[in-house]
């Protein structure tokens, strides 16, 4: 008997979990991306269609359909953000069930694709996707956000909150100060800001009105048309009030044009670092932070939901499709991750009414669905 040909090549051994990983994750990557698309297409036209009736209001200043584009394009990272874990729900479930109904997922099981294997498999995946909202979230979404509140300021006016803009505070070694900011120009300037010197004991000393301010890169504002009033110290034998006007004025602060935007722009569009520096700004101040540490944390767990979102969609492969329509299924797991963001939601809401701790607030939405998802996993598990 002839043994084997010496040159003949040697047979590559093919590693059948590398092969099924691939497999898994080809699918969901496909179906999570159409998915997404879908998803920003829809939320593009809505925008686009809302910003095309602000053509006529702002046609005097400008405003084409050019700048409605690139306002609504800037839009998309934070939609994008937003939608990343239930597009990773409806991908994942979207692929688990079409396994499951096409018997692929049997095949896979007897490949070496068990319980704990394909839970890790998931899983890994999910950290994936979790860094890719990460990212989005914590360094594109926030530029994109904020170019495009400016451009839209540019044309529609500046941006400012309320009748009295934004209040912020600064306590320094010797005194502390109430600020005042009316409005942040296109520019990246402010205007309209007002400072309240107060001395330790509470006192006012000065009031300073600025026409414009601009953040300085040596941790201090630069003020133009500056009005300054000084006030009597306390004790003083004359109540005499001294008014100077200057055309410019440095003024020492660590109120950073993040911590401007905090109170001007909503706190989830902010980076996670700028959140953290904030909060430390309004404790140093001894400000509330609960709000904003509630969407410090909201931010750092907020991407690990799309691990909650691939643990929710497994269970889906170990049912049984043949006997009902796959699209029940579907639409009960995307109505199960749609209350995930609800609870999320209303979660944080009420945290912040009643005082709960942030970090607890944030996680416990997904501490409740990880539990229910895992349990129905490993039910489903025994049952089979």
């Amino acid at each position: 008997m002839a043994g084997p040909d010496a040159s003949s090549p040697p047979v590559k051994k093919v590693n059948p979990v590398k092969t099924i990983r691939r497999l898994i994750y080809g699918e969901v990557l496909h179906a999570v991306v159409f998915v997404t698309l879908a998803f920003l297409s829809l939320f593009f036209f809505f925008d686009l269609v809302d910003e095309i009736q602000n053509l006529s209001r702002y046609a005097a200043s400008g405003y084409r359909l050019v700048h409605a584009l690139a306002y609504v394009g800037l839009m998309v990272p934070s939609h994008l953000y937003e939608l990343m874990p239930i597009a990773v729900l409806i991908g994942t479930i979207f692929v688990m069930a079409k396994f499951a109904q096409t018997s692929q997922f049997t095949i896979l099981r007897t490949s070496g694709l068990g319980p704990a294997r394909a839970l890790k498999t998931l899983l890994l995946m999910g950290l994936a996707f979790g860094l890719l909202t990460f990212a989005i979230g914590d360094y594109i979404s926030p530029a994109a956000d904020r170019t495009a509140q400016l451009l839209k300021a540019r044309y529609k006016g500046n941006i400012t909150v309320g009748q009295t803009g934004a209040w912020l505070k600064d306590k320094q070694p010797y005194s502390q100060y109430a600020v005042n900011v009316n409005a942040m120009s296109p520019d990246g300037s402010m205007s309209g800001v007002r400072l309240f010197e107060f001395d330790n004991q509470g006192f006012l000393m000065s009031m300073v009105q600025a026409q414009k301010a601009a953040f300085a890169d040596d941790d201090s504002w630069q003020l133009r048309g500056v009005e300054r009033t000084e006030f009597p110290a306390k004790g003083a034998t004359s109540a005499r009030i001294e008014r100077t006007h200057l055309e410019s004025l440095r003024w020492p602060t660590q109120i950073s044009a993040e911590m401007v935007s905090a109170s001007l722009l909503k706190p989830e569009r902010m980076r996670t670092i700028d959140l953290f520096e904030y909060i430390q700004h309004l404790r140093a101040n001894v400000q509330s932070a609960q709000r904003y540490e509630i969407e410090f944390w909201k931010k750092v767990f907020y991407p690990l939901s799309c691990l909650v979102m691939v643990v929710l969609a497994l269970p889906f492969a170990y049912l049984h499709f043949r006997s009902g329509g796959i699209s029940a299924y579907v639409f009960g797991g995307v109505m199960a991750g749609i209350s995930f963001f609800l609870l999320n939601n209303v979660f944080g809401y009420i945290g912040n009414l009643q005082n709960w701790q942030p970090w607890l607030t944030a996680a416990l939405p997904g501490m409740i669905y990880s539990v229910i998802s895992l349990s129905a996993f490993g039910w489903l598990v025994l049952r089979r």
